[in-house]
């Protein structure tokens, strides 16, 4: 790749004030070489430039949580009752086969570029989204799925899991990565939890898991009761033993959470998992349009920003919500968290995911030395509002280049 410079109305860096008249020196390595004012930054008649007036230069977005394989699906699963919606689910993806769900996350993940993301951690069990990442040139985590709620299960469901990665791990790259996802308490059992979390641990793998998303998945395991524990039942599993555990203690009582692992949804929480999360260093994927469309409720957001743990947004599946636009969930996130202001949204968006993924050296920010990961946003002509409020207030229509590693990636018509 050529070095490249790109130029604007205003840059965002998020790790440092917004720039008016900025610019963006890309190396040939794909990393920034130097971010600034427009005056400042060295150009050159061999470097391709591009100018973007009226529009504002950010970091790319971070999607922390994304079922890409499931592109297509949307308007398919018309139940709303969570347990219901997971058996249409489950009956809707065994019609599709394995070249099906490639060309889905290949949708998916050109969805994402167009909305402005450039790093998704996406988690599903068909394999598709790691090939489609790769094969497009993204960034990201895919997350590989296993399920086993029968203790009997543990050493098959792992051993699946482990010979799914061997198969997989070849592909990955400096920019994708392969983690793994022990699915959520209703589908994992106890002792599938934590020998799936020792083998992630000895592998340095990271973890994601779906976790105190609703209030029947706290029904089971606090009282062994409610729509899965009915379904536990009538499949002759026994029940998560002993009764009284939120999903959150549960799993660290099973040596999940850790640094290294993301607690996805997190809506079900009370004051001591939000000291079980802070302590083990566990991050949170927020969902709220997901969250809501499934009537689970609000996660406390503000609670657990307060209380330092890393926090990054995810559009969850187009099943859940019907797009993928991570501002708009940056708009929702705002209601359940007065605090923030469109700074700490875009933040929230971009150098949070980072962090919550582990990947904020590399990507997150507008820095030197950091992969040339950015978003170009058309921004309104003489309205007002600072740059932040108007990305903020922007969607994926006004998303008019999308770059990863310096590479572009998106171009609207």
């Amino acid at each position: 790749m050529r070095t490249r410079r790109l130029a604007a109305r205003w840059l965002i860096p998020v790790q440092g004030p917004p720039i008016e008249h900025g610019a963006l020196l890309i190396d040939s390595d794909g990393r920034i070489l130097a971010v600034g004012p427009d005056v400042s930054v060295p150009r050159s008649v061999d470097t391709p430039a591009e100018r973007f007036d009226d529009a504002v230069i950010l970091p790319g977005l971070i999607n922390t949580h994304t079922h890409l394989e499931l592109t297509g699906f949307e308007h398919r699963v018309p139940e709303r009752e969570f347990t219901a919606w997971i058996r249409r689910l489950r009956e809707l993806k065994a019609t599709r086969s394995s070249a099906e769900y490639v060309e889905a996350a290949r949708r998916g993940v050109a969805a994402c570029f167009a909305s402005g993301v450039t790093t998704i951690a996406d988690t599903g069990d068909s394999g598709a989204v790691i090939k489609a990442l790769v094969e497009a040139g993204g960034s990201g985590i895919a997350y590989q799925e296993v399920f086993g709620p029968h203790p009997g299960q543990t050493e098959e469901s792992l051993a699946g899991l482990q010979a799914r990665v061997d198969e997989l791990r070849p592909l990955t790259t400096d920019r994708v990565s392969i983690g793994v996802s022990p699915h959520a308490p209703y589908t994992v059992s106890g002792p599938l939890f934590r020998a799936v979390s020792d083998w992630a641990r000895s592998e340095r793998l990271p973890v994601a898991v779906h976790v105190a998303e609703s209030p029947a998945e706290s029904e089971l395991l606090l009282q062994g009761a409610g729509p899965f524990a009915d379904a536990w039942r009538a499949r002759g599993i026994p029940l998560p033993s002993p009764a009284g555990r939120t999903p959150i203690r549960w799993l660290a009582e099973h040596g999940v959470l850790s640094e290294r692992t993301l607690c996805i949804h997190a809506v079900q929480l009370d004051g001591g998992d939000i000291g079980r999360l802070a302590d083990s260093g566990a991050a949170v994927a927020h969902c709220p349009l997901s969250n809501r469309a499934h009537g689970h409720g609000d996660a406390p957001l503000e609670v657990l920003l307060e209380s330092g743990i890393r926090v990054g947004l995810g559009t969850d599946s187009v099943v859940s919500v019907g797009l993928l636009d991570l501002l708009a969930e940056s708009r929702e996130a705002a209601g359940l968290a007065p605090s923030l202001d469109a700074d700490d949204m875009i933040e929230l968006c971009t150098l949070s995911g980072a962090r919550a993924l582990g990947l904020d050296s590399h990507t997150g920010s507008l820095l030197p030395g950091k992969w040339a990961d950015c978003a170009v946003v058309r921004i309104p002509v003489n309205t007002g509002g600072t740059p932040a409020e108007q990305v903020v207030a922007s969607g994926p229509r006004d998303v008019l280049r999308t770059y990863v590693g310096g590479k572009e990636v998106y171009r609207s018509l």
